[in-house]
């Protein structure tokens, strides 16, 4: 069965342009099962899918005569006298695919859909072979309005037409809710109802990440550090990171911890923000606040409160919508998450009190949006604002 992902839309939108089209993300996303919607969906007859699991498709792509590479694809049955549709899944598995994208699509008229497994292989591979002619979009696990439709609740019950609170949908989502709080969003983890099956492919995700994804895509040679670094990030998840501290704590010489902070960020494991400011204010902080990027694999890696696991997966909803920042002053008042010029902060059982606060913090730099994210219901607000655009 296959589920539609909010993606899905863009990336069928850029198959009418001339540009490659890259899907990348973490492994186990779905960019397989999205390639292959995309080329069902592909009208065209004159196509061809093509896994670089498969040693033989390496192989092909690894000739250094591209022009036996052209004669293998029509081989396969690509018309080379029209245009052509070639889906390419897994491209991090051959080192010179940049090189022979560029030579096949600057000399013949070929729409390249492509997956990959990482930014990192993708940035330091893509961006000066194929600067201007492809566009890279970034598959993250599930948002909880596809974790509800991949658990089939219907549109009628997962988005509320009340602008403000109901109750009545309060309970019956919560429960799911809870799930994808301590679970996450991978497909397959979401798909499967046992915990103990859950919790097992969470650990094979970490597991493959470690032994495969590192080796791969890294010179790093004490991969022990780097899967120690992950345990303190994960207590310091939603809170400022002090790279010295951190360094001093992990026994991680600072310019290894930049570099190993900056590898698990662009393989989709953390996520970094910066300071939100539209002014030089010195009260402002500019230390940078840590998030991962599943809640699955925050709790698979380490214990945490509620609190922290709450704020994870509003962030996790928040980035399916744009850039996200955060403001905070150095007498430590702070505001969790600014996005598309609103701001938002996240109790898990909120009151008037943070209302107001967030309103005169709002107000400080401009921002009229201002929103609570409660995961509780409490008694001290006599409405509700229903958040069902962040489902």
């Amino acid at each position: 069965m296959y589920f539609q992902r909010i993606i899905y839309n863009e990336l069928l939108k850029h198959q009418k342009t001339r540009q490659i089209t890259v899907i990348t993300g973490m492994r186990r996303t779905g960019k397989t099962t999205l390639l292959k919607e995309l080329l069902n969906n592909c009208s065209s007859s004159n196509k061809l899918y093509l896994d670089l699991e498969r040693l033989d498709t390496r192989e092909l792509f690894s000739e250094k005569n591209y022009d036996n590479i052209i004669l293998a694809l029509k081989q396969l049955g690509l018309n080379l006298d029209s245009k052509m549709y070639l889906f390419i899944d897994e491209i991090q598995l051959v080192n010179n695919i940049p090189s022979v994208v560029k030579y096949l699509y600057d000399n013949y008229e070929i729409k390249f859909t492509l997956t990959g497994s990482s930014s990192y292989y993708l940035k330091n591979m893509f961006t000066e072979s194929l600067a201007g002619r492809k566009k890279v979009f970034e598959l993250k696990t599930l948002s909880f309005k596809e974790f509800l439709l991949f658990k089939n609740i219907t549109k009628e019950k997962n988005r509320s037409e009340f602008k403000y609170f109901n109750n009545y949908e309060y309970e019956y989502l919560h429960k799911y809710y809870e799930d994808y709080l301590k679970y996450g969003g991978f497909p397959e983890v979401v798909l499967t109802d046992e915990k103990e099956e859950k919790i097992d492919l969470l650990n094979d995700i970490i597991d493959s990440y470690v032994r495969i994804d590192i080796p791969s895509m890294s010179d790093f040679r004490n991969t022990s550090k780097l899967k120690k670094l992950l345990s303190l990030l994960v207590k310091r998840t939603a809170n400022k990171i002090i790279v010295t501290k951190l360094a001093s704590i992990s026994q991680i010489s600072r310019p290894t911890l930049t570099e190993y902070l900056q590898f698990l960020e662009d393989t989709f494991v953390i996520k970094r923000l910066n300071v939100f400011s539209n002014n030089p204010d010195r009260e402002i902080s500019k230390a940078q606040k840590l998030f991962f990027c599943d809640n699955g694999i925050l709790n698979i890696l380490g214990n945490n409160n509620s609190g922290v696991e709450f704020e994870n997966s509003i962030f996790n909803q928040l980035s399916q919508y744009g850039e996200i920042k955060y403001y905070s002053l150095k007498n430590g008042n702070e505001i969790d998450f600014i996005t598309n010029n609103k701001a938002y902060e996240v109790k898990e059982t909120p009151d008037i009190y943070d209302l107001q606060k967030l309103k005169r913090m709002s107000s400080r730099i401009g921002i009229q949006n201002y929103y609570i994210i409660g995961r509780n219901k409490t008694e001290n607000f006599s409405n509700y604002i229903w958040g069902g655009e962040i489902l």
